[in-house]
């Protein structure tokens, strides 16, 4: 996997505003088209954003109305192009029950199939170079992180070695990097482990869904490339935080800090940090000494390869 990119469709909690959509973000892992929880809009963000339509799987943290709505117009819409690929939809219980009534609402049925899956802590959905990890959280109905985890790659193949053993450029240089012997014409067998560097490690991206402070997002976020994290409310709004199970910025960072995470980009903003987030972001950075960003409808994030 050499892309990925995050693009955020809404960073607004509970309601829209004027300048956030509800929540919704868009992952471009290679091929894949991922959305992360569909809040009403989403698809009219995707437009406004251009992250396109071809969507291979939606992972939903909850179900919460703001945070899977969207999923009904936006299936319609998908049926409407004309799309016949199936669509599954990942989700913790009740996301049978839910995301059925959803499918089915209307008339008109789908032209495409629609797989519901349930997924539980602990859970691994396995794609094409990585996987996506369920991982349980503390909100005020069942809910889930999810953390994005890359294959470890192949270390960096030494041209010089190559050539010094005799190896032939063109196919046998992509089957060796590519983690397959090759035989020599005259028999000579080289190996992988003969012309590559040392394995390195892939990427991680953690999303944190809704959710007070855990110790299972600061496992999953473990040297992550990127934390995202849920950051409702600031400190002068830490009781509310606690009655709603929501995160408070500086809670956020504390999450950052103890995962070791590389960099923490906050979401789900009250309506009340709407137009002026400063404080969440001062607050965290109290806590996280890395890059801290604040996210907004349209911001997008590449994440680079690891060396």
């Amino acid at each position: 996997m050499s892309l990925l990119r995050l693009t955020f469709l809404g960073t607004s909690a509970a309601q829209p505003t004027l300048h956030r959509n509800l929540s919704g973000l868009a992952v471009k892992a290679d091929a894949d088209l991922l959305l992360f929880d569909c809040g009403e809009g989403s698809q009219r963000q995707m437009v406004r954003f251009g992250t396109g339509f071809t969507v291979d799987a939606v992972f939903f943290t909850h179900f919460h109305a703001d945070h899977y709505l969207g999923i009904i117009g936006f299936l319609r819409t998908l049926g409407m192009m004309g799309r016949t690929e199936p669509m599954r939809l990942y989700g913790p219980p009740p996301a049978k029950r839910l995301l059925h009534q959803a499918v089915h609402l209307g008339l008109e049925s789908l032209a495409f199939p629609v797989e519901i899956i349930e997924v539980k802590d602990g859970d691994v959905m396995r794609r094409d170079g990585y996987s996506i990890h369920a991982v349980g959280v503390d909100h005020r109905i069942n809910a889930l992180a999810y953390a994005l985890v890359e294959d470890e790659r192949p270390g960096r193949f030494n041209l010089e070695k190559a050539r010094a053993l005799g190896v032939p450029e063109g196919p046998s240089f992509g089957k060796l990097q590519k983690g397959e012997a090759v035989t020599l014409a005259d028999g000579r067998v080289v190996r992988p482990e003969d012309v590559l560097g040392a394995a390195r490690p892939g990427r991680r991206l953690v999303i944190s869904g809704d959710t007070r402070p855990c110790a299972s997002v600061v496992r999953a976020a473990k040297d992550a490339d990127l934390l995202v994290h849920e950051s409702t409310f600031s400190d002068d709004e830490q009781e509310r935080a606690l009655e709603t199970r929501h995160s408070t910025a500086r809670e956020a960072g504390r999450v950052a800090r103890e995962a070791g995470a590389r960099r923490l980009v906050l979401t789900h903003l009250s309506s009340r940090h709407d137009t002026d987030p400063a404080r969440l972001l001062a607050q965290a950075r109290e806590e996280f000494k890395g890059p801290v960003e604040v996210a907004f409808d349209g911001f997008t994030v590449e994440l680079p390869l690891r060396d």
